[in-house]
């Protein structure tokens, strides 16, 4: 087994978290979202971003609203909804909870 893969899985896994943490901040596009996460060096591509940001829309975790732009078509800014404000909350509890139960599984 590869590290780079179990690095890869890891970072899917707190995508999800990592995305609406973003984006509660402040209503995001979607590059701006990439930009932010490939900072903090969560690598992620457009491919990977899309798909997410579809499928928390549907779960109506997230809105948007169109904007003009001055080099190009309208963009999508998105947002959280009140559920997905509630959702986040919900993450970040279980996040804390998963690094003092794995901080304490790997302390020597």
């Amino acid at each position: 087994m590869k590290i780079e893969n179990a690095k890869a899985q890891m970072r899917k896994g707190v995508l999800e978290l990592c995305v609406l943490s973003i984006i509660s901040k402040e209503e995001a596009y979607p590059s701006d979202i990439i930009k932010k996460l490939k900072a903090s060096k969560m690598i992620v591509v457009e491919g990977t971003l899309y798909p997410l940001l579809s499928r928390l829309k549907n779960a109506e975790l997230l809105h948007y609203n169109w904007r003009e732009s001055k080099s190009g078509p309208p963009r999508k800014y998105y947002y959280l909804t009140e559920p997905g404000k509630e959702f986040l909350e919900g993450l970040k509890v279980t996040w804390k909870e998963l690094t003092q139960a794995v901080t304490l599984s790997t302390k020597k």
